[in-house]
């Protein structure tokens, strides 16, 4: 939204800066994005006075004059064709900024002569397009700033100019009147009053409007009048630099003044010619297929149901969007209808969209103009035509009724201070909301229908902290409200997810975040696609079913790093993964992703391909973190998208809390992923919680007495899993048994077979153990291993 300094003046009496305005605008949440003061670039100007002009020895369209400045006379060469003796100029000395030609002077020579500065044109201060020769000022003393001239007789070339960025919530600021309504009510000036338009009709109107019932309820109000009589033009050039100033290219008087009314006040209106309108004015759906040919001379084709504004020639506006170029006015319009109406602000931005049109209307419409302002709003249109292109006013014709946005909040003193934390005295309060529009009665506050962002009683308080200034806030620690340790806001299984998310990222993983909708082919491969997870709407033909698994992204993120030279990685993701398209078919799942290799290249050989028990450690390493227990099992109850042969499961019984292991050679290829590639996936919700919750550790259980080790080598079948074994021996003596780990294992044996040798940590607890207690262990854990799989102790 752009504005003029001298614009927001003419609803603001005040006396404050441009600092001081821009800085309350910023505070009071219309942002200000750029101001642009002309002032500013002219500072160092000064006036001064040619004493003698003569031509230049050795050019001819060149003169040397003598120019009486504030530091005496200095000579300057000029190419100017109206330099001459007498006139009082612009001066730029040497060191100053010109921002016209974007050049800082210097003394410098000119066909051998020194000039000592120049003298400006309007185009090389940029006070206008104007460089047939350099300023002549009617009066001024030598030696007084240039701006300061300005300011005393030419105001309107030095008027800063505002862009303030508009939230969606905030319509009112659309207009000049709204924005100078808020710097009122924080104190820097006073609000002026509307002038009366003062209409008296002369005629009926003979054109009348009706709006057709299927689309009351998106075009709820219109009215309108016909100026007969009206002279249309060039703009006065206050109108035309009003406009010009903020962007916008002046066309005619009556275009304008549409233009100014939707800028002033944010009432958007639009001016047929009446000669060119056939009959009567009717709103009505548009129907498939029909077209118009609009102001910005481009064919639309209207989608069914948008609202058009029809005479008995078919469609000739698009309602709230934008006019059609039949029934424009033109430089020879004499006879004009005024249109002021209100659309509905979703139907509007609807219809917009459909079109891919932007204007000054659909942005205020879609978001919401003064219903009540809309007859107003025309007689001070109507006034203003008729103040410059003369003209005679009809009676006011009207279809449908004013919507009603009348509402009321209960206005509570005592809440600015628990919302925002700002002690308002309740007068400060009440005054504050009046400055703003709002009627109160008692402890009732009545919403301005200019506000459709005020919804509740917390609005109200939101209006009074914005006034007030949030800078006020001061920081203070909350009083405790009883003692005592507060009660956790996470739930158990949220504070799990967090420890996992760290401890991943500790690991050396990066965090992704993919999207939870992949294509069908995608999820075929890891056990999804059903019509049951289809999405009914995709966004794109490659999202178009919820993800079974967090791999599909993970490795289509992995294929575009890849093919931008990133072959090293290590991803994870937490999120959910669908099951089915039912509640409790939702799971969240925690996978992380290894591809290449574990290691830069360096010439101690410390590089290798990521393997299966890559992922195994770090799977090992979350569940350890969120608190799974460490008797788990293994065993290869795998889904088809893991390596067969190298991936296993973590489960507790039937509960499987973890997977890891490599993806599928065929995966990676449909995948367009470059192996090795390894994973591991975490079922968050498997893994029990401990029965007993306490708040502190175990107490750290050590014994004092000297533990025992024993090796034992197997002979065994080249198909048994050496978890078996270790399970076997691990149970022979649950008491006392610490630990059995795997330390070797040896394969080629003449028969076929394989040995795997473990070691059995056995720590007593009363009594040091005796060679016997010891042997007979041992025999147990032989006995043990021997029945669970048929091996014998290796001779």
């Amino acid at each position: 939204m752009k504005f003029t300094l001298s614009w927001l003046k003419e609803h603001l009496d005040t006396t404050a800066t441009l600092d001081q305005i821009t800085e309350a605008l910023t505070d009071l949440g219309l942002e200000v994005e750029e101001v642009s003061d002309p002032a500013a670039r002219l500072g160092a100007f000064t006036l001064a006075r040619v004493v003698h002009a003569e031509q230049h020895p050795d050019a001819d369209r060149l003169k040397l004059c003598r120019v009486l400045t504030d530091e005496g006379e200095k000579q300057i060469v000029c190419g100017a064709p109206n330099a001459r003796e007498g006139i009082t100029v612009v001066l730029a000395k040497p060191g100053d900024y010109v921002p016209g030609i974007d050049v800082t002077l210097s003394v410098g020579k000119i066909r051998g002569v020194e000039s000592h500065g120049m003298m400006a044109s309007e185009r090389e201060l940029e006070l206008s397009d104007e460089h047939d020769g350099i300023i002549e000022l009617p009066s001024g003393e030598v030696g007084q700033k240039f701006v300061d001239w300005l300011a005393q007789n030419a105001p309107e070339k030095i008027d800063p100019m505002i862009d303030i960025a508009i939230t969606p919530n905030r319509p009112d600021a659309l207009g000049v009147r709204g924005i100078a309504r808020d710097l009122a009510a924080r104190g820097l000036g006073r609000l002026k009053p509307l002038r009366e338009a003062g209409i008296t009709p002369v005629f009926p109107c003979p054109i009348g409007v009706t709006i057709e019932p299927e689309v009351a309820a998106k075009a709820p109000f219109f009215s309108g009048r016909v100026l007969r009589g009206v002279k249309n033009g060039p703009s006065p050039a206050w109108l035309q630099k009003r406009l010009t100033a903020i962007g916008l290219r002046p066309i005619n008087l009556l275009v304008d003044i549409t233009n100014f009314f939707t800028y002033d006040l944010n009432r958007p209106l639009h001016v047929f010619d009446a000669a060119k309108v056939s009959g009567n004015l009717t709103l009505r759906a548009a129907q498939e297929g029909e077209e118009i040919l609009a102001l910005d001379d481009k064919t639309y084709r209207m989608p069914e149901g948008a609202v058009v504004i029809c005479d008995e020639n078919g469609p000739e506006s698009i309602a709230g969007v934008m006019g059609g170029a039949a029934t424009g006015s033109q430089e020879d319009t004499t006879d004009v209808f005024i249109e002021a109406a209100y659309f509905d602000p979703v139907s509007t931005a609807a219809t917009g969209r459909v079109l891919k049109i932007s204007s000054d209307a659909r942005y205020r419409f879609e978001r919401g103009i003064d219903p009540e302002f809309t007859l107003q709003g025309l007689d001070l249109a109507t006034r203003m035509i008729m103040d410059l292109c003369g003209g005679e006013p009809s009676e006011v014709v009207t279809a449908g009724a004013v919507p009603d946005t009348a509402r009321a909040y209960r206005l509570d003193p005592s809440r600015t201070a628990s919302l925002v934390g700002l002690d308002i005295p309740e007068a400060t309060q009440r005054a504050t909301l009046e400055a703003l529009g709002f009627r109160l009665e008692g402890d009732m506050a009545h919403v301005p229908s200019w506000r459709p962002d005020v919804q509740g009683e917390a609005d109200l308080v939101e209006e009074i902290a914005r006034i007030a200034s949030l800078t006020g806030l001061e920081g203070k620690p909350l009083p405790r409200l009883r003692p005592g340790v507060p009660k956790p806001i996470l739930t158990p299984l949220q504070v799990r997810e967090s420890a996992a998310r760290r401890q991943a990222a500790a690991l050396g993983y990066n965090e992704c975040v993919t999207y939870s909708f992949i294509d069908q082919a995608a999820a075929s491969l890891f056990g999804g696609g059903a019509d049951a997870v289809r999405v009914e709407n995709p966004i794109s033909s490659e999202m178009t079913h919820l993800r079974p698994d967090l791999l599909p992204g993970l490795l289509a993120a992995a294929a575009r790093n890849q093919a931008r030279g990133f072959a090293d990685l290590a991803l994870f993701e937490m999120g959910p993964v669908f099951a089915g398209g039912e509640p409790g078919e939702q799971a969240t799942q925690l996978t992380g992703l290894l591809v290449g290799a574990t290691a830069p290249r360096d010439p101690f050989g410390s590089r290798r391909k990521v393997d299966l028990y890559d992922a195994k450690a770090d799977a090992g390493a979350v569940l350890a973190t969120i608190g799974a227990p460490a008797k788990a099992q293994i065993n290869r109850k795998l889904d088809g998208w893991w390596h067969p042969g190298r991936a296993g499961n973590i489960v507790l019984g039937p509960n499987v809390l973890a997977t890891f292991g490599e993806i599928h050679p065929r995966v990676l290829r449909d995948m367009d992923v470059k192996g090795p590639a390894v994973a591991f996936t975490i079922r968050i919700a498997n893994i029990p919680f401990p029965k007993v919750k306490t708040a502190t550790r175990s107490a750290l259980d050590i014994s004092e007495l000297q533990a025992v080790e024993r090796d034992f080598a197997f002979v065994v079948d080249p198909m048994v899993e050496a978890l078996t074994l270790v399970n076997a021996a691990a149970g022979a003596d649950k008491a006392l048994i610490e630990r059995v780990t795997v330390f070797d294992q040896f394969t080629g044996l003449e028969d076929g077979r394989k040995s795997i040798a473990i070691t059995a940590r056995m720590q007593p607890r009363d009594k040091t153990l005796t060679d016997a207690e010891i042997e007979a262990v041992s025999q147990k854990i032989i006995d043990k291993v021997r029945k669970a799989t048929g091996g014998a102790l290796r001779g």
